[in-house]
């Protein structure tokens, strides 16, 4: 099972399940990306998915493909 910067199973991605995942099959694992700006920004600060980050959650996580309101939940920050 592929994980996500974002910290979601890729094939549980709603990106993923529609078939509009910017990254194609290989998910958004952190790297320089163009195409998916959650692995591009994990890759720029250095961590492998955004749970890592102290900005968690964040503007980029506002855009989806996940709830907001979710990652505040993970996050301690309701």
């Amino acid at each position: 099972m592929k994980i996500g910067a974002c910290e979601i199973a890729c094939e549980k991605c709603p990106l993923m399940v529609a078939n509009t995942c910017p990254d194609g099959g290989a998910g958004c694992i952190p790297k320089d990306n163009p195409f998916c700006r959650m692995a591009d920004c994990a890759f720029s600060k250095g961590v492998k998915s955004c749970l890592e980050c102290k900005e968690f959650p964040c503007e980029i996580i506002k855009a989806g493909p996940i709830s907001y309101r979710f990652c505040q939940c993970i996050s301690g920050k309701a």
